[in-house]
């Protein structure tokens, strides 16, 4: 997909948005069955059936789904997405790109050791890391719209 096609798809979205502003709030949704064996959640991901269990650090086997990687690997998906809407819609030509999150856990908080350790992230972290020969100025607008 192009720039211009980009804008073709998109600019009946925009206008209907821009007239009818409720027509834009969408609530998103997951869904999970705990009725599977163990200490785990069959999380419907819309192409297939995954199951998130407890993370090793936890007392998981590590067979199953860590939900914190799951929420990181989202993460990494829709800014992936974003970046390359983005480009695409700026015009600036990627001959490759990365995209990686990471995110700091003490799972004494998750586990209940100490008390005034934090429970869940507590820092996250997205890089991307592009290949392109666009001028820095474009690059400066390509990282401000991705953010936004």
């Amino acid at each position: 997909m192009d720039a211009a096609a980009l804008r073709a798809t998109q600019a009946p979205i925009k206008e209907r948005y821009k007239s009818d502003p409720k027509a834009a709030f969408i609530t998103l949704k997951a869904r999970g069955s705990i009725e599977s064996e163990g200490i785990a959640c069959k999380v419907e991901t819309g192409r297939a059936l995954e199951i998130a269990g407890l993370h090793p650090a936890t007392g998981g086997s590590g067979l199953e789904l860590c939900s914190g990687d799951m929420l990181l690997e989202a993460l990494v998906a829709c800014a992936g997405v974003t970046l390359k809407s983005v480009a695409t819609a700026v015009e600036v030509p990627l001959k490759t790109g990365l995209v990686s999150a990471e995110g700091d856990l003490d799972f004494r908080g998750t586990l209940g050791v100490d008390k005034e350790a934090p429970v869940g992230f507590a820092e996250i972290r997205l890089r991307f890391d592009v290949d392109t020969d666009a001028p820095q100025d474009k690059l400066d607008l390509l990282l401000k719209l991705t953010e936004r």
